[in-house]
């Protein structure tokens, strides 16, 4: 090619134009491919930090919502004909009340008065009180005033061990699940985590709710313009290296 352009020049302009050596270009050549790797790397991991204060912002926005929910007054119960329209995204976490019964024999469901029934996360109980005669102090009879958080099921994980009926056993909240298994029959598509009262004897022992979501997006997102600073930083003196061993042997 070098050849061909020298003989190119002669013709037209009567001598030959300069020319790099041929291990100079091979060298320039040598630079492209690590280049556009680097480019991409670089754009690639900004991208990733730029998502990353997206998250960021989406998480504290999040959390601010949830506060406002968890911090206002209760409300009461929305009618069982409301409940199709209820979204987790939109009414998870907020505090409300409802008037139901206890079903005591299968310890969640509470029965509205119009027969609908409610899950209620009732609170904790000892290993040695599972057995609801050791508290029968607390199976109140008849209608109770309680005040709780409305939230949704959780979904089990590829890890998440199966629930153990016999042992009335369940490692995810999901009511739908276990009302399915024990033959509660319809449920709310909700579940409430009661806050009160706290029933006579002391259990179950119902708690008041806190939610902590991790918001670490910053520091991903530091991350990540970090790893693309050394990336560019690496290409840097990859390039300057090249560029003195050219100069050496030029």
């Amino acid at each position: 090619m070098t050849a061909l352009a020298v003989f190119i020049c002669r013709i037209f302009y009567g001598k030959p134009v300069p020319t790099f050596p041929e291990n100079a270009l091979g060298r320039r050549r040598g630079l492209l491919v690590p280049a556009l790797f680097t480019l991409v790397g670089v754009v690639l991991l900004i991208g990733l930090g730029v998502w990353q204060l997206e998250r960021k912002a989406w998480k504290e926005a999040l959390i601010d919502s949830i506060a406002r929910r968890m911090n206002a007054p209760s409300v009461p119960l929305p009618p069982p004909d409301r409940w199709a329209t209820l979204e987790a995204a939109h009414d998870e976490f907020t505090r409300v009340t409802l008037r139901a019964a206890f079903e005591h024999d299968q310890e969640a469901p509470a029965q509205l008065s119009d027969g609908a029934r409610v899950v209620v996360n009732r609170g904790f109980v000892p290993e040695a009180n599972k057995d609801p005669a050791t508290r029968a102090a607390g199976l109140v009879t008849g209608p109770v005033e309680i005040v709780g958080v409305l939230r949704w099921p959780e979904h089990a994980g590829a890890f998440t061990p199966a629930g153990d009926t016999g042992r009335n056993l369940w490692f995810a909240r999901d009511q739908l699940a276990i009302a399915a298994a024990k033959g509660w029959g319809n449920v709310a598509p909700f579940y409430v985590e009661q806050e009160a009262p706290l029933p006579p004897g002391g259990l179950p022992q119902p708690g008041k709710i806190t939610v902590n979501l991790p918001n670490n997006h910053l520091q991903y997102a530091l991350t990540w313009f970090a790893l693309a600073v050394v990336l560019a930083a690496v290409f840097a003196a990859f390039a300057r290296a090249r560029r003195q061993e050219e100069n050496r042997s030029g």
